[in-house]
């Protein structure tokens, strides 16, 4: 017992990165996802890397050291989630501009979204496992530890990384977004057009079949352009992991 009494800190420890970061990430953290999976995974790689990854743990710093793990497994989390929160804020703004917001699902990965968001988002989470990005996002999860030993976490970095991802996500969402919500804006001028031109015509009525229509063809013709792109953002998932983790060391 005393043997493995040194090594229950060690393990606890990493076994809260290791649970913050696995219930957030793409697919692995999903609610279709059974729990014991996630629990059997979690243990299994703070079992692995327990006699390799050293921390030198006080016991006045142990608060402070719990707070670093767990700011770095959400910054790690959201960073590998970014380009799905992205994904569903286009799909809600398109929703928006097409008169479908309405039409809200219950999504297993983001929770209540559209229609039109959930099926951008099936397809990004295809394309993400097609491209075994989840194998790349364990991989540096695990180097992690060589790479930033435990305890030498710079919150603050963290904080400011965090702020601007989220710009980053809101202009992604608009890029993906753009050819739906231009769609709309044209077609919203020329029935102002055909309004003042007839205007015993209610384009009230009119107006919403045009957008659902004009809409979907749209996103039909787009998603040819959408495939290659959302793939472009996926292959820098990994740099951005990496580069939490510079920006982490300080």
């Amino acid at each position: 017992m005393d043997i493995f009494a040194k090594y229950i800190p060690n393990f606890l420890l990493i076994l809260l990165r290791a649970g913050v970061v696995v219930s957030l990430l793409p697919f692995l953290g999903s609610r279709n996802v059974p729990a014991r999976f996630k629990i059997g995974f979690v243990v299994a790689i703070a079992f692995i890397l327990t006699p390799v990854v050293e921390f030198k743990i006080s016991q006045t710093e142990m608060p402070i050291l719990v707070l670093r793990e767990v700011m770095l497994g959400i910054t790690f989390a959201f960073t590998a989630r970014s380009i799905f929160f992205a994904v569903d804020m286009a799909g809600q703004m398109m929703s928006n501009v097409m008169g479908l917001s309405i039409a809200t699902v219950f999504n297993p990965e983001l929770g209540q979204s559209t229609e039109v968001a959930q099926i951008y988002g099936v397809i990004a989470m295809l394309i993400f496992l097609a491209m075994d990005i989840h194998h790349d996002l364990v991989y540096v999860f695990v180097k992690s530890y060589e790479w930033l030993p435990g305890g030498h976490i710079d919150i603050k970095n963290l904080a400011v990384y965090m702020i601007s991802l989220g710009g980053k996500m809101f202009i992604i969402a608009l890029k993906i977004s753009a050819p739906v919500v231009i769609a709309m804006v044209i077609s919203n001028l020329l029935l102002g057009f055909i309004s003042k031109a007839a205007p015993q015509m209610n384009i009230f009525f009119v107006g919403y079949p045009v957008y659902i229509f004009v809409g979907f063809i749209v996103m039909l013709f787009s998603i040819s352009v959408f495939m290659p792109v959302i793939g472009m953002y996926f292959n820098i998932i990994k740099d951005e992991m990496v580069r939490v983790i510079v920006i982490a060391r300080g």
